[in-house]
């Protein structure tokens, strides 16, 4: 028998969650399915954020699945915590000076979204830009040694009577990373609003003065860094990052629908597949799929998105970042050629939202509602 999304969505079916008084189908719960061969993976919506409650909607989930679908089906449940908490008070206004916001994400770690992050900023100053950028991934950050910036301290200056922090500043980049506040061995430890808390003060306690864009690179995941960030700023959009891989493909997809939820609604500008292929410098005209092939492009067109760009996996890139000058440096080779493209197919893009669409405002998000961190 070939499991289907309508067989487990008529296992699940079955269930009925306490208080509901319907099927976790009829209610509303089940987010998404995802089938690979005969294994499950499930994401549901519950509205009681205990262990006990949560571990029940689980256990509930897997035994309807081998029950009534498939009894040897790999299940795996996310579960998403739909209700309310107390939210960090943060800003929601434009930053003084500064035209547009670029968020760059990525669902899944390891798919080389700073990479992309920060090769996105330096083409944008080789193209005439004013340019800033944040590393906003609190947990890992590592901007700071892509930009040759490792063991640096920014200083505090004093703007209009308030003390400010003035951002660094590497291959015309303004940058600010909570890696120039964190001891290079030293693990970041904190709880969601301490996150949401660092992340806020690097965008309003910062002087950027005038800048055409400012690109905040994202943590993986989908979780409180993320909606603290819609909540703070207004973003011009939101880029995307996956390797073809089915793996990364399917939590890039999660990424491009937090996006799009109604309650948030960033433009999401585009993907771009990274470590797309590997040619051989003794085999140029060769192309290994070492990950799959067009993976991120099929899923462009599937979510009807921009395809941005593929970026080929090349062993001089990581030795860039490794020694803190981005690939778009080295002239006219093929890969800096290619990142250069990228970067003019997310120009188009952002060109394309701010012609067609009215300028994002910042995300409100008093109850929670449709927002949950996993």
């Amino acid at each position: 028998m070939r499991l289907t999304k309508e067989i487990v969505f008529q296992a699940l079916s079955n269930i009925t969650l306490p208080n509901e008084g319907q099927s976790i189908v009829d209610s509303g719960a089940i987010k998404n399915v995802q089938i690979f061969g005969n294994d499950v993976e499930i994401d549901v919506e519950v509205k009681i954020p205990t262990f006990q409650y949560k571990k029940k909607v689980e256990v509930e989930c897997i035994k309807a699945i081998h029950d009534y679908a498939f009894e040897k089906s790999k299940v795996k449940v996310n579960l998403i915590v739909n209700a309310p908490k107390k939210e960090v008070k943060i800003k929601g206004n434009a930053i003084p000076g500064v035209k547009n916001i670029i968020a760059i994400s990525s669902a899944k770690g390891g798919v080389g979204k700073s990479t992309i992050a920060a090769n996105f900023a330096v083409a944008l100053v080789d193209l005439g830009y004013k340019v800033g950028i944040i590393d906003a991934d609190i947990y890992g950050p590592s901007m700071h040694i892509m930009f040759g910036l490792e063991g640096e301290i920014p200083e505090a200056i004093n703007i209009d009577g308030k003390s400010k922090i003035r951002p660094l500043e590497s291959y015309g980049v303004k940058l600010l990373s909570i890696g120039f506040f964190a001891q290079s061995q030293q693990a970041v430890v904190w709880r969601g609003p301490m996150a949401s808390k660092a992340l806020n003060q690097l965008l309003w306690d910062t002087h950027w003065g005038e800048l055409d864009y400012l690109v905040v690179d994202l943590p993986p995941g989908t979780g409180d860094v993320h909606l603290s960030l819609v909540q703070s700023i207004p973003l011009t959009g939101a880029v995307v990052v996956s390797t073809p891989q089915n793996i990364a493909l399917a939590d890039a997809k999660k990424g491009v629908n937090m996006f799009q939820m109604d309650s948030i609604n960033v433009p999401v500008l585009g993907i771009v597949e990274n470590m797309a292929y590997f040619t051989p410098e003794e085999l140029p005209d060769n192309k290994y799929y070492i990950f799959g092939k067009e993976g991120a492009k099929g899923l462009a067109e599937q979510m009807e998105i921009e395809f941005l760009a593929q970026i080929p996996l090349v062993q001089s890139v990581r030795e860039a970042a490794d020694a803190g000058r981005p690939a778009v440096l080295q002239g006219s080779t093929p890969i800096a050629l290619e990142l250069l493209y990228m970067t003019k197919s997310i120009l188009a893009s952002i060109n394309k939202r701010n012609v067609n669409l009215a300028p994002t405002k910042a995300v409100e998000l008093t109850n929670s509602k449709g927002c949950s961190a996993k």
